[in-house]
């Protein structure tokens, strides 16, 4: 078999593929130079925890967040390494209710919670993928997964632009508690999202908006601190735009997201100069913004946020960031001199 010419390029920007074809074919095979797929069972999610999220008034939100196992998302997206936990076929009927069953058994906040806890708490539904997406989870088990969560009184799920539609409003209709959709729209400039391979376009996520916002279903946006084929210095510009689109098109909360490295495509887009830096004061600059909109929750995504150390100021400025998300108000900032800010 001959070298492939994704791998054989010398994969600076300027080389990256410009159809969405070459794109993901291109991403399919820098895969190969990462750990490959778990082994997971189609019975049980492969995560799940309790946590407490920011409600925008100084209190928490008693949170269970479940990673479902099931397929693999058929879009191939530059940056996203979440296919390491799905599977090559769809799970069985009545697999994605056991699998929420078995998680919220597990969970000691929510095991016979009572009703008056469950109904102040959100259940999130992460599979990896698009909640609406019939190849991923059984449309026929719909009534079923809503039956599992319906104590709660929020249920958030997450789904691509272009499969918002009908499925959406059938699953609203059979849920007792309210519905929000997360959509990863990562930037409003149009041309780094279709270079994300995203495979929609800005006017694509104001259209999935809007079908949620007639519908009554709340809308929450996942940003990208940094992305790729973003200028260094428009970087801060397009982040503010892309709070003001998220928000604009009826988003509740703002997830601002650094970029993590681990699926192959992002290592070889680094390694050729065109990643911009990921840094914690530009996270605080942007938390700081959409706070000052005061038009809805605007949260940091702090996972493993250690690795964007850079000085010995960066746990406190984390520090300041946890306490950011928690109050939803500009906190005191962090002043450093050896990394003058």
């Amino acid at each position: 078999m001959p070298p492939d010419p994704a791998l054989q390029s010398d994969c600076a920007v300027e080389s990256y593929p410009t159809s969405p074809r070459e794109r993901t074919r291109w991403v399919e095979a820098l895969r190969l130079q990462v750990p490959g797929k778990s082994q997971l069972d189609p019975l049980v999610p492969y995560a799940f925890m309790a946590e407490a999220e920011a409600d925008g008034g100084g209190g928490k939100i008693p949170t269970a967040t479940i990673f479902l196992t099931n397929r693999e998302c058929p879009y191939r997206c530059l940056m996203c390494d979440l296919w390491r936990n799905t599977l090559d076929d769809r799970v069985p009927r009545g697999a994605i209710a056991g699998q929420i069953r078995h998680a919220l058994a597990r969970l000691p906040e929510f095991a016979g919670a009572t009703a008056e806890f469950l109904a102040r708490s959100q259940i999130k539904l992460y599979n990896a993928g698009s909640f609406f997406d019939p190849s991923a989870i059984p449309q026929e088990d719909y009534a079923e997964i809503a039956a599992a969560v319906a104590g709660f009184g929020r249920v958030v799920v997450e789904c691509h632009p272009a499969l918002v539609g009908q499925r959406t409003l059938r699953f609203q209709r059979l849920l007792a508690p309210r519905l929000e959709v997360a959509i990863g729209l990562e930037t409003a400039s149009p041309e780094a999202l279709g270079r994300l391979n995203k495979r929609f376009t800005v006017e694509d996520f104001r259209t999935a908006a809007g079908r949620l916002q007639a519908a009554g279903i709340d809308l929450r946006v996942f940003l990208l601190l940094r992305p790729p084929f973003v200028a260094e210095g428009e970087g801060a510009a397009w982040l503010r735009r892309s709070i003001d689109l998220a928000f604009d098109c009826g988003g509740s909360t703002c997830c601002i997201i650094p970029l993590r490295h681990g699926n192959g495509a992002i290592e070889r887009i680094a390694a050729s100069g065109g990643l911009p830096p990921q840094r914690l004061r530009d996270l605080e600059t942007a938390v700081e913004y959409g706070l000052g909109l005061r038009r809805g929750r605007v949260l940091a995504d702090l996972w493993d946020i250690e690795q964007f150390y850079s000085c010995d100021c960066s746990p406190a400025r984390a520090a300041r960031l946890v306490e950011m998300n928690r109050v939803q108000r500009i906190k005191s900032p962090i002043l450093c001199d050896r990394c003058r800010s």
